[in-house]
């Protein structure tokens, strides 16, 4: 396939992709202040959770977030989206670089 064609075929790939989501998705449990609870128990100790939590970094920033239950597999297709997204750019800088070896820096060639 031509650079250019190739390089159309991505874009329209990327634009059909839908919402992304960077990160991974943690499953957390936890130990409240309550002396009596269960999760205190000395023999048994039952912990609070799962708690889901979400993190990433945009654009050098870490951070994160919890993730309700109901939205785990919401998230889960946002982030093989994002990953489908990082393949497909790194496609798309391959296609324009070899379409600069092939052509030149021709003005017009990326109006498609």
């Amino acid at each position: 396939m031509n650079p250019q064609n190739k390089i159309m075929q991505l874009k329209q790939k990327l634009m059909k992709l839908g919402p992304v989501l960077p990160g991974s998705i943690s499953k957390q449990w936890n130990v409240c202040g309550t002396p009596s609870c269960k999760c205190k128990d000395s023999k048994k100790p039952k912990k609070h959770g799962p708690y889901y939590q979400l993190s990433f970094s945009v654009g050098g920033r870490s951070s994160s977030m919890f993730i309700k239950k109901e939205d785990i597999s919401e998230v889960r297709k946002r982030l093989r989206n994002y990953q489908e997204f990082k393949k497909l750019t790194t496609e798309l800088v391959r296609a324009h670089v070899d379409l600069i070896r092939s052509s030149g820096f021709q003005e017009g060639q990326y109006d498609r």
